[in-house]
């Protein structure tokens, strides 16, 4: 994992749509920045849902939402449109970002080993610098802990 204080990676992906993103886009922003394992698993379809339910919160505060997994970008946009995800998610299969953010671990399931994205979530701030790391959250609380901590309400 990354740590608070240093400055955020940066790259340049495709969206759902095939258009390049690029962290810096959104320099000035503060920047919520999930990494999550699949489009269309039980786990991933909550937490992106759950991102959706609360983007308002988001978008009242001028917070980006990137959601980053190594998906196609045909996937990214099948998924995005089944469960009307508002925010953007980038198509990152060369692993640039997942290597770049450090959340591309060995992973047991079953006994069996295996390399995966592990579930983990950084706020950047409007300097591009990392202001906050959560790792392995919980796909049904993490936009909520989000918002409360960008509300200033966590302990």
């Amino acid at each position: 994992m990354l740590e608070t204080g240093i400055k955020a990676p940066g790259f340049t992906l495709l969206d759902k749509d095939g258009k390049e993103v690029s962290l810096a886009d959104f320099a000035g922003r503060k920047v919520v920045l999930y990494f999550y394992p699949r489009d269309n698993t039980p786990g991933c379809t909550r937490q992106a849902c759950a991102f959706a339910g609360a983007y308002k919160g988001f978008e009242e505060k001028d917070i980006v939402v990137i959601g980053i997994s190594k998906d196609s970008v045909a996937s990214h946009a099948k998924f995005a449109e089944k469960h009307s995800l508002p925010f953007i998610l980038l198509s990152d299969p060369e692993l640039v970002a997942i290597q770049g953010y450090d959340v591309w671990k060995e992973k047991k399931l079953y006994g069996k080993v295996s390399m995966g994205v592990v579930r983990t979530t950084y706020i950047i701030d409007e300097n591009g610098v990392i202001e906050k790391v959560m790792p392995k959250v919980k796909p049904d609380t993490n936009a909520a802990e989000i918002l409360s901590y960008l509300n200033g309400e966590e302990a």
